[in-house]
């Protein structure tokens, strides 16, 4: 659809136009703040605000996720990368460990193959057949409501005190208080709003930059402008996350008219600003740490920009 419809149809809700999404969408992930309307979606949006808008960001967020992004990237040497794979690794992971802290590795593990099933049942027909990724996508749902009403009980009764978005949730006493399953579904809209947004522009950046040197090296210079009055282990600062021009680019990351990558209007993604941070951080660590050349990038546009063999990259260091 045009970019400019879009606009019109996001920006009009108050007109009589209000955003509908299927029943597929509708069924696994519940009640989110993409699909309720007025007070209780003021109340809603203005919670997540609180964990993924601007202010939360600069405050709290930034250098969580520099730090993962320095170790996400830091093996990369010597390999040829699923481009495709490791941009939706990096958007769930960086994500989940901003909604809960200190859990093994086998935590993070089992959700992810979950939300992978979420996933797919959200782009799926909502036929319910056993085997079926909506499906598999309802049961995987309610699986993770299970994980995730054990880990809020394990919270309740502790006294240890955590620093990430679920202990937010808990402890939040102000207007935008959630009952238990508003913060169940507050964590599935945190983990799954920004997912398929920020891997697929991770993936198509990259891919972007590699064919057009002129962009690379034009962000490759930003970066390491950045870098060069910098310890090795010093993490970015907001000042400095915000003179990324480039990176953050008209027509490209922040442009509305961009293929509509966040919303706009009421429904523009609270999470905007957090999601194009998570790609210019990662794209710092990696254009001043690696080359890069594409073994193998066959694309697919429609319904979705997907390689269907991956977008395989042979990595060296820079």
């Amino acid at each position: 659809m045009d970019p400019e419809v879009n606009r019109y149809i996001l920006m009009n809700e108050a007109k009589g136009l209000v955003p509908g999404y299927p029943e597929s969408m509708k069924n696994i992930l519940g009640i989110n703040v993409a699909e309720v309307h007025g007070a209780v979606h003021k109340r809603i949006r203005g919670s997540l605000l609180s964990l993924v808008g601007p202010v939360a960001l600069r405050d709290q967020v930034l250098p969580k996720m520099d730090k993962f992004m320095r170790s996400f990237l830091h093996n990369w040497d010597g390999k040829t990368i699923d481009m495709q794979q490791k941009s939706m690794e990096m958007a769930f992971f960086v994500a989940l460990e901003l909604v809960v802290e200190n859990e093994p590795r086998s935590f993070h593990q089992s959700f992810d193959a979950l939300f992978q099933n979420i996933y797919k049942g959200t782009i799926s027909l909502p036929f319910k057949i056993p085997g079926s990724n909506y499906y598999q996508g309802l049961k995987a749902r309610e699986k993770v409501d299970v994980i995730l009403k054990m880990l809020l009980a394990k919270r309740k009764a502790s006294s240890v005190t955590y620093d990430d978005n679920l202990q937010q949730l808990l402890e939040n006493d102000s207007n935008y208080k959630l009952d238990e399953e508003e913060v169940i579904e507050q964590i599935i809209t945190i983990l799954y709003s920004g997912y398929e947004t920020v891997s697929t522009t991770t993936m198509m950046a990259v891919k972007y930059l590699h064919d057009h040197p002129k962009a690379l090296q034009a962000i490759r210079e930003e970066h390491f402008n950045i870098k060069q009055n910098k310890r090795p282990e010093e993490l970015i600062s907001w000042d400095e996350y915000k003179k990324m021009n480039f990176t953050r680019a008209e027509k490209g990351l922040e442009s509305h008219n961009y293929n509509m990558l966040f919303g706009a209007g009421t429904r523009i993604c609270p999470g905007k600003e957090q999601g194009i941070c998570k790609i210019s951080l990662f794209l710092h660590s990696f254009v001043t740490n690696y080359r890069w050349e594409v073994v193998e990038d066959k694309l697919l546009t429609f319904p979705r920009v997907i390689a269907p063999n991956g977008l395989h990259i042979k990595v060296t260091k820079y």
